[in-house]
C-alpha cells in the first residue's frame, strides 16, 4: 500500500516537473520571438534615425522659411533611439506625421522636388516606414501570443514562478491621438522680389 502511494507521489512529481519544463521552454520560445521581432524594428528605427540628418542637410538650403517643420523633425528623430518601447513608438509615429507634412510643403519648392538626393531620401524613408509597419504587425502578434500564454491557466503558474525571467512585453502601436495629422504651423514663404533691371545710360544730346 505504501509503495503504491509512493509511486503515485513520485509519478505526480515527475509529471509536474515535466509540465514545468515544457511550459518554461515554451515561454522562453515566445519571449525570444518577441525580442527577435523587436530587434528587427530597432534596426529599421536606427536606419531611419541615420537618414534624417542627410534629409535635413538637403532641404535646409531650400526650405529656409519652414523652421517649425524642420525643428519638429529633429525633435522626434531624437526620440527614436531612447526611452521605452512605448516612447519610441510614439516618437516614430509623430515623426511619420511630421515627415508627411514636410514632403507636402516640399511641393512648393520645384527645385527641391527635382533634387536627386531629396528624391532618393524620400523613397528610402518611405521604404523604411513600410518595413517598420510590416514588422510592427509581426512584433505585436508575438507579444499577444506571449502575453496570452503568460495569463492563461495552467502556464500562468510557471510564468508566476519565474516572473523575473518573463517580464511584460509592451505593444508597439499607434494610439488614436497619434493617427491624427500633426499640426505644424508653417511660416509663409515671402514672395520673391523681381531682380532689379539695369537701366541703360541715356545718350547725351549733341549740341551745336
Amino acid at each position: 500500500m505504501i509503495s503504491c502511494v509512493l509511486i503515485i507521489l513520485v509519478g505526480g512529481v515527475l509529471l509536474f516537473g515535466l509540465f514545468v519544463w515544457m511550459t518554461y521552454n515554451r515561454l522562453v520560445t515566445l519571449r525570444n520571438r518577441v525580442e527577435n521581432a523587436w530587434a528587427q524594428i530597432d534596426v529599421q528605427l536606427k536606419r531611419r534615425y541615420d537618414l534624417i540628418p542627410n534629409l535635413m542637410e538637403t532641404v535646409k538650403g531650400y526650405m529656409k522659411h519652414e523652421r517649425g517643420t524642420l525643428e519638429a523633425v529633429t525633435k522626434y528623430r531624437a526620440g527614436l533611439m531612447t526611452g521605452s518601447v512605448e516612447d519610441r513608438a510614439m516618437a516614430n509615429n509623430m515623426l511619420s506625421q511630421t515627415l508627411k507634412s514636410l514632403f507636402a510643403v516640399a511641393e512648393n519648392y520645384p527645385q527641391l522636388k527635382a533634387n536627386e538626393n531629396f528624391m532618393s531620401l524620400q523613397e528610402e524613408l518611405a521604404g523604411t516606414e513600410n518595413k517598420i509597419s510590416y514588422i510592427r504587425t509581426a512584433y505585436n502578434d508575438s507579444v499577444l501570443e506571449y502575453t496570452t500564454s503568460k495569463q492563461t491557466f495552467p502556464s500562468n503558474m510557471v510564468a508566476g514562478m519565474f516572473s523575473g525571467t518573463f517580464p511584460v512585453k509592451p505593444y508597439f502601436e499607434v494610439a488614436a491621438v497619434e493617427r491624427e495629422a500633426v499640426k505644424v504651423s508653417f511660416e509663409e514663404k515671402p514672395a520673391e522680389e523681381p531682380a532689379p533691371s539695369e537701366e541703360k545710360p541715356k545718350a547725351k544730346k549733341k549740341t551745336g
